[in-house]
């Protein structure tokens, strides 16, 4: 191995955000993850694609501490999920909200600077809200109900909510379901301007043509496809099935 070589894994060791290793998981006699390995690093914007039931949202909740492996580990920043968890911004995919509360979009992104033993919001919180209001481009919607947004509006406000946390990973759970094709769209343009480690969970196969860097596939098993690079020309803004099955006859792939 040249110097070189030893360098630069020495900086991919340094700058690992996320250590998984030889992760299991079993509800009950159900095998749902086994034998997981993955290393996430910091800069990387990791999807993680795979069928219904194959392991996907078990594999988020062990990564965010609501779930404990069955066997193996799981290290963030090299420390415990739950000491780290401060560290990660999370959109999940279903938020159920009482359409008739009184809350504007204000009050529902201040709420993502919530800490167990703070009783009031300082002006520093406020300032942050306003300064991610702004970069959501929904700064003019802040005394907006939630009830008079769209899909895609409120998505932003959730999206707004996680970062203000000032993360250094941001899990997204499908964070484009449920919204029509242009706010899926502006959702996937802001998430590439994010600077900072993402992990996107979706089915929706548009996500791998939109800026991520790495896929992960589970299906009980984890397969890592590194440096994705794709060339599917869509000018018109149309993509579905049939431009990625004629990707794949075009291309070919190696395990």
């Amino acid at each position: 191995m040249t110097g070189i070589q030893t360098l630069w894994r020495l900086q991919k060791v340094l700058k690992k955000q996320i250590e998984v290793q030889n992760l299991c998981f079993r509800y009950k006699s159900h095998e749902v993850l086994k034998d997981i390995n993955l290393n996430i690093y910091k800069g990387d914007y990791l999807a993680i694609i795979g069928p219904n039931g194959g392991g996907k949202t078990t594999f988020t909740k062990l990564l965010l501490g609501l779930l404990k492996p069955t066997k193996g580990s799981i290290k963030i920043f090299d420390k415990s999920v739950i000491e780290a968890r401060k560290e990660i911004g999370y959109l999940p995919q279903y938020i159920n909200f009482n359409m008739d509360m009184p809350i504007n979009v204000y009050d529902i992104v201040l709420q993502g600077r919530l800490e167990p033993t703070k009783l009031f919001y300082t002006t520093k919180d406020k300032e942050i809200v306003h300064k991610q209001l702004k970069k959501m481009n929904i700064l003019d919607l802040k005394h907006r109900k939630i009830k008079e947004l769209s899909g895609g509006q409120r998505q932003r406000v959730l999206l707004a909510r996680a970062l203000v946390k000032e993360p250094k990973i941001l899990i997204l759970d499908e964070p484009t379901a449920s919204i029509d094709p242009e706010g899926q769209k502006d959702i996937y343009a802001l998430l590439k301007r994010l600077p900072l480690t993402k992990i996107i969970v979706s089915h929706d196969i548009q996500v791998l043509f939109e800026g991520v860097n790495r896929v992960a596939h589970i299906n009980k098993k984890l397969y890592i496809h590194e440096d994705i690079e794709t060339t599917i020309q869509r000018g018109d803004g149309h993509f579905c099935e049939m431009e990625l099955l004629d990707y794949i006859k075009s291309h070919s792939c190696s395990s």
